[in-house]
């Protein structure tokens, strides 16, 4: 089909309606009636020759015709809106990224390292949305993903930055007035810190895979593994229990290296559970390419420096 007979308002009308998957939201969002929605999106589906969604039975759902065009269609407008949005604020080139990730990985380890990137790369904005359910990439919500999984992702580019390891771990203060913890048993005599992990993650670095870990060195230690005594959600809000002496916990490395750096938290034994990676993740053919991938080389530098700190102080 030549350019002059593309039918643009349908093709608008079908990238909403496929990116809220409602027909109704996409009206919202163009200031016109369900009704034309549905129009617009029959004539681009008589255009295609074959239907680019499933009506029924519900919830609305693409067809596989719809997966190939969606993408590109997102991937167009996406790029239309940053060369206007440039425009408006004077050409200056300044392009913005949005980069998603768990709030604990933003507050502990992305934000303090923000100066650099921005000294390195003036031009390329950065919108850091810190949340803890992944985002719909496909969908347009952000450009670039920082996840933490065991494998990467699939259908997505993906680089492994870093991977953690999980230390018990705790305040200098915890232990003051005490002898060194020299036998794994005798962390059981503190209060345990612990994380809940989503059903998903595959023997997650909890206190029972860790005892059962310190029982195959001393198989004389207790079978049975107390309670914890606080449980937390967020390890963000675990590493900061663990910073006021409220326990011992098993946290990532990654995310407690600044504490453990300037003697916050320390390790209370010389032990640790195998983790997850973190993997920066885009889609293939993204329109701000060339930004994420400036992206990613910025920080799978940053993290190779602080990998190889890691293994010095180990």
């Amino acid at each position: 089909m030549r350019r002059s007979r593309l039918p643009l308002t349908a093709l608008r009308a079908f990238e909403a309606a496929a990116r809220h998957m409602s027909f109704a939201a996409a009206a919202r969002e163009l200031g016109v009636t369900p009704t034309a929605i549905s129009h617009q999106i029959h004539d681009l589906e008589e255009a295609c020759g074959q239907p680019l969604f499933r009506r029924r039975p519900r919830p609305l759902a693409l067809t596989d015709a719809g997966q190939r065009l969606f993408p590109v269609l997102r991937a167009g407008f996406d790029g239309f809106a940053e060369a206007v949005a440039t425009l408006r604020r004077g050409g200056e080139g300044r392009l913005v990224l949005r980069i998603t990730t768990t709030n604990a990985f933003a507050h502990l380890w992305l934000v303090p390292r923000l100066a650099a990137w921005r000294a390195a790369r003036p031009d390329i904005a950065l919108e850091l949305i810190g949340t803890d359910t992944p985002l719909d990439l496909a969908a347009g919500a952000a450009d670039l993903a920082i996840r933490y999984a065991r494998a990467a992702p699939a259908g997505y580019v993906a680089h492994e930055a870093l991977r953690d390891r999980h230390w018990p771990l705790c305040a200098p203060s915890l232990l003051e007035g005490r002898a060194p913890v020299a036998r794994a048993a005798e962390l059981l005599g503190y209060p345990l810190v612990e994380m809940t992990w989503d059903p998903w993650v595959i023997d997650p670095p909890t206190w029972p895979r860790w005892l059962a870990a310190a029982r195959r060195v001393v198989p004389a230690m207790a079978a049975a593994a107390p309670a914890a005594e606080i449980t937390f959600r967020e390890e963000l809000h675990a590493i900061e229990a663990l910073i006021a002496g409220q326990g011992i916990g098993l946290c990532s490395d990654v995310l407690a290296a600044a504490a453990l750096e300037d003697g916050r938290l320390m390790r209370a034994y010389d032990l640790a559970l195998p983790g997850l990676g973190f993997y920066l993740i885009w889609l293939p053919g993204h329109p701000k390419q060339a930004a994420i991938e400036a992206f990613a080389c910025w920080m799978l530098g940053a993290a190779a420096t602080e990998g190889l700190q890691r293994v010095t102080a180990n």
